[in-house]
């Protein structure tokens, strides 16, 4: 519309920087309403917005009328945007460049305190993007028609199973780790989780990279939101992001969220943060004693004594001058349990939230819960958290790279053409689980309603690899510190020794040529990932019923196909 009464505009005395700051607030509406409704069309709006301001160059001859910590806050916004859009081709480095040169420029006109402070930002920036790699961005975080199976053609149930139908309806993702690897309020793994619980877009704006249409010359679409909205993809669950949250401000969100949560949705809630093991005899390697001692306390006497011989586990949502107000316990979330939630605890005392099972106070609840350790020898480091992310957080978003990594492998010599192969390889040991799962007599009814939803299953076979992955792998083989966990159990035919797990497990691990790595009792590899006849090992040298022939890892190794 400005295009058309440029002159108009100009002759009524608007400056051509103003039209940008117009631009660039409509922007940064479009960015809050889609923080309000998970509306990907209103997060590509602001793109395109913000892209137009930067594009056409609107501030370029503003330097006396607009604030350089305005102009910087405006390309702070659209990096975000251009984050959460997966923009890292030529928009991203852009911007994160001009932050950087912009700064330098304008060292003068900051105060010491503020220049510090962007000087922070940019820090963060640099760190952001070394964890957010171009291997990490291989393929969407979103679900992906592309990548991954459409809704309507999973594998359900038996109709004759009882089932609900509950859908994911919203969400709470928390985080917080000291020094962590965030931009703004955004920590890396709340990153990740978001687009996670995402639809990936599949209209003409995605396949056209967000702006191709609509360039300096040219008119914008006469419906952009038709360019932008899939009519065809189910809404994406509503999201609240809270970083450093006080618990009493946790919890009040938490309580409006289950008051508002519709009869058939589910929450999922998020918590990634440092533990504090307590002291109280609590044992990552003793969840029985955990159990224990969570059965004698008492919830609706609910009182956390500063007594350090009573001390419970907890997570840490802020810093530790405050211990009352920033710690969380498990207790604190079984008054919540009246509705249905699904609960991915990332953190050293996840194991603490195994209480919660069997005290729920009306639905059982969903429990995904990580290792309590990272081992270096694993390929993340202790302090991982703090340079790349949680371990357990990429494995159930970004698998195929955790699994890289895991390996020492951080994808430098992976193309496209060998990232997409060993994806299908991937997702058909995703949909053996899935198949063995829905057939099992044993599963609980909270895993049938999760794997009614694609965006939860998803989440649950990817935990599914992760713990075969973990168990299987040499350096963590049967040490339950370094193993994630799930409330309820799953069928026993899903568990990590399985004969199915390993053979899934294998499969990817033959792609790569690291199933020397793994310790297989029983393993298969097979015709897709290595032209020779398919051979099972055995540990103990004999061969099981209906195991063709046996053989040694190494010769596995041998002669599996590798980059």
């Amino acid at each position: 519309m400005q295009q058309e009464h440029r002159h108009r505009l100009l002759d009524a005395g608007l400056r051509r920087w103003q039209v940008g700051e117009i631009a660039a607030r409509i922007a940064h509406l479009y960015y809050a309403q889609y923080q309000r409704t998970a509306d990907t069309a209103l997060l590509s709006e602001a793109f395109v917005f913000y892209h137009a301001v930067l594009d056409r160059a609107y501030f370029q001859d503003a330097d006396h009328h607009l604030a350089p910590a305005k102009h910087l806050r405006f390309l702070a916004r659209f990096l975000l945007v251009a984050l959460l859009l997966g923009r890292r081709s030529h928009t991203v480095p852009r911007l994160a460049s001009d932050i950087r040169t912009l700064l330098d420029d304008s060292k003068k006109s900051f105060q010491d305190a503020e220049y510090k402070e962007w000087k922070h930002v940019v820090q963060e920036i640099a760190r952001f993007l070394r964890a957010d790699s171009p291997f990490m961005n291989m393929r969407p975080l979103r679900y992906s028609y592309a990548f991954d199976p459409p809704p309507d053609t999973l594998r359900t149930v038996p109709t004759t199973v009882k089932k609900r139908g509950l859908v994911l309806s919203d969400t709470i993702l928390c985080s917080y780790y000291p020094n962590e690897v965030k931009f703004t309020d955004l920590s890396i793994d709340v990153f990740r989780m978001v687009q996670c619980l995402e639809w990936e877009p599949c209209g003409s704006f995605a396949l056209n990279d967000g702006y191709s249409a609509h360039d300096e010359s040219g008119q914008n679409q006469p419906n952009l939101l038709k360019d932008l909205r899939d009519a065809a993809l189910p809404p994406n669950p509503l999201k609240t992001i809270l970083y450093r949250p006080s618990v009493t401000h946790f919890l009040t969100v938490l309580s409006t969220k289950c008051e508002e949560l519709p009869s058939n949705g589910i929450m999922l809630i998020y918590l990634s943060a440092t533990g504090e093991m307590g002291t109280s005899g609590f044992c990552p390697d003793t969840g029985e004693n955990v159990l224990s001692n969570f059965n004698k306390f008492d919830i609706s006497s609910l009182s956390h004594t500063s007594s350090k011989e009573n001390k419970e586990p907890c997570l840490w949502l802020g810093c530790r001058e405050t211990e009352g107000s920033n710690c969380i316990y498990p207790g604190d979330l079984i008054p919540f349990t009246r509705r249905p939630l699904f609960l991915v605890i990332d953190s050293s005392t996840s194991y603490a939230f195994k209480s919660i099972h069997g005290t729920e106070r009306g639905e059982t609840s969903a429990m995904l819960l990580s290792p309590s350790s990272r081992s270096s020898a694993a390929g993340f480091s202790g302090d991982s958290t703090r340079h790349s992310g949680s371990q357990f957080t990429m494995f159930l978003t970004s698998p195929l790279q955790a699994f890289c990594l895991l390996l020492g492998n951080n994808g430098t010599d992976i193309d496209r053409d060998a990232y997409n192969k060993a994806e299908e390889l991937l997702l058909l040991s995703l949909n053996e689980w899935a198949a063995t799962l829905v057939a099992s007599s044993s599963l609980h009814s909270i895993w049938v309603e999760v794997l009614g939803d694609p965006l939860l299953r998803r989440l649950l076979l990817r935990f599914i690899f992760c713990r075969a992955t973990h168990s299987l792998f040499k350096p963590t083989n049967h040490k339950t510190e370094f193993l994630p966990t799930c409330m309820p159990p799953l069928p026993e035919s899903v568990d990590a020794e399985s004969m199915l797990s390993q053979s899934c497990v294998l499969r990817v691990a033959s792609f790569f040529g690291a199933a020397s790595q793994f310790s297989f009792a029983e393993v298969t590899t097979w015709p897709d990932v290595d032209s020779e006849e398919a051979v099972v090992t055995s540990s103990s040298g004999s061969a099981n019923k209906g195991v063709p022939e046996t053989a040694r890892d190494s010769d596995i190794s041998n002669s599996s196909s590798s980059f």
